[in-house]
């Protein structure tokens, strides 16, 4: 193992040692885990390296203004990238741009998963670009408010094209290569928006799971999660639906009951704030949802904590003697396990710890950038998950105020502001009808993200693609023996989609030439 890599694995290995500081950060945490995991793998990084020091990645950095839309503001900070050579035939071959989103990127970003496993079917070059302000790509003076305004989809896409501009002249691409964006998540929104907004410098993209529509009140997140937990294609049932609703019953019953019954449950569910307070009780729910969203989100995949499966097995008594199991003690099995995977010591904290630990303007060791995607989703994205719809199978907390009180709090915005930047991110985008061509957009339908996505064609240019029982950016990782055959039906089409563009971007050069 090379000294960059061992030190790599190492300041991986440092997320998993944090406490969780937010209900909602509990699903990014998963995020991150299931990314290091898949990185950090024999079959993540060691298939694709082959044998010599050549095939290994390299890393770069690029100078990028701070404040791309002031041409008299002339401070800068260093964007990190990685680099795969090891296929490129050079001269007018492809460039496959893998975008960063809210967290950092590593050398597998360009040696696992797509766009590195498609590259060699084209000799493409493989370049991923780590987004301004997470990971080590954090201007000077940290993460103060008057830095954050900085931070926005806005100036990551101006990133983007002065990162492809500058990486052109030095890998001395030829002007007739097509740049091909890839992204997931956030990032897949990225790609979608670079195709949109700089067509003349994107040539395609793929949006894995890309939530192309800003939302303020995502209440049809646990829609998903409900239907998915009703699925019997991935282990779910009516059983198990009904076992999360009375875990999370008990729960509550709990809560009420106060004293010995609340330092019990305290306890038993490994929250590290005392319960008596409504906001440490809501931190409490909140992260207990997410932890069952997260078995839905991530279900199937490789270093996924539980799968939906399991999950059901736990909450239904599952390889133990069910006459004495409880759907809450399979709650209690869950929770235990999933911290024990993340190496973390509490599920929740105080509200109050919370609080403090999203105004610490430090930048972290960890790839997990709380703070910043706190302000984008307060100033453009919103994205946040209640159980308000009857049909919701737990809690009713934490609702949507208490989410919006932490804009407040952290940054001094204000719920209408909120409500203000994210009709304005679907005005400047479009939202799920975007209108960009030659854009695909990926999504699983067991994934509670797709439904901010687009799942159905909006033209012969703007593709979907919607995989059965695939859960969040599912395409993207690793091909694996256990793939469904829905999922490899899902690779290929993106690969032919592929070839469509590629030979599209082969005839205009032929016609440029002549």
């Amino acid at each position: 193992m090379t000294v960059w890599l061992a030190r790599w694995l190492g300041r991986l290995l440092l997320v998993s040692l944090w406490g969780l500081s937010a209900p909602a950060s509990l699903l990014r945490r998963l995020g991150e885990h299931i990314q290091q995991f898949q990185e950090s793998s024999a079959q993540g990084l060691g298939l694709s390296l082959g044998p010599g020091a050549a095939a290994l990645p390299k890393v770069g950095w690029l100078e990028q203004l701070l404040d791309p839309f002031n041409v008299s503001d002339r401070r800068s900070f260093l964007q990190r990238y990685w680099v795969n050579e090891q296929h490129w035939v050079g001269e007018d071959g492809p460039i496959f741009l893998h975008l960063g989103g809210e967290g950092s990127l590593g050398p597998g970003s360009v040696m696992r998963g797509h766009p590195a496993a498609l590259a060699p079917a084209w000799g493409a070059l493989v370049i991923s670009l780590e987004h301004r302000f997470y990971g080590l790509s954090i201007p000077a003076g940290g993460l103060e408010m008057a830095q954050l305004r900085f931070l926005s989809s806005r100036h990551a896409l101006a990133d983007v094209v002065s990162a492809r501009l500058a990486l052109s002249r030095l890998f001395n691409v030829s002007s007739s290569s097509p740049w091909i964006c890839f992204g997931g998540s956030y990032a897949g929104s990225l790609a979608a928006w670079a195709r949109l907004k700089f067509p003349h410098l994107i040539f395609a993209s793929v949006a894995s799971s890309a939530p192309v529509r800003a939302v303020l009140d995502f209440s049809e997140y646990n829609d998903v999660v409900s239907r998915s937990l009703m699925s019997t294609a991935i282990g779910g049932s009516l059983e198990c639906r009904a076992a999360v609703s009375a875990a999370f019953a008990e729960v509550e019953r709990r809560l009420r009951l106060g004293g010995a019954a609340q330092a019990a449950l305290r306890s038993e569910l490994s929250a590290c704030g005392t319960l008596g307070s409504a906001e440490n009780q809501a931190e409490l729910l909140g992260a207990l949802q997410a932890l069952v969203g997260g078995a839905v989100q991530y279900d199937g995949q490789a270093g996924a904590p539980l799968s939906v499966r399991q999950l059901c097995g736990l909450l239904l008594g599952g390889g133990g003697n069910r006459s004495h199991s409880t759907p809450y003690c399979g709650l209690r099995r869950a929770v235990q396990i999933v911290l024990h995977s993340l190496g973390q010591k509490c599920l929740s904290f105080s509200r109050a710890e919370t609080v403090a630990q999203l105004r610490s303007t430090e930048p972290q060791l960890s790839g997990v950038g709380d703070r910043q995607w706190l302000y984008q989703t307060c100033t453009e994205f919103g994205f946040y998950v209640t159980c308000g719809n009857p049909r919701c199978p737990f809690s009713q907390l934490p609702a949507l105020p208490s989410q919006l009180d932490l804009c407040e709090k952290v940054f001094g915005l204000s719920a209408l502001s909120v409500a203000q930047a994210v009709a304005q991110t679907n005005s400047y985008y479009g939202g799920q009808t975007p209108g960009a061509n030659q854009v695909l957009f990926v999504n699983g339908d067991t994934d509670p993200w797709h439904v901010l996505s687009v799942t159905q064609a909006l033209g012969s240019s703007e593709s979907a693609l919607l995989i059965r029982t695939g859960s969040h950016c599912l395409d993207m990782a690793p091909e694996r023996p256990s793939d469904s055959p829905s999922l490899r039906l899902g690779r290929q089409n993106i690969f032919q989609q592929l070839q469509t563009w590629l030979k599209l971007a082969k005839e205009s050069q032929v016609k440029g030439e002549v």
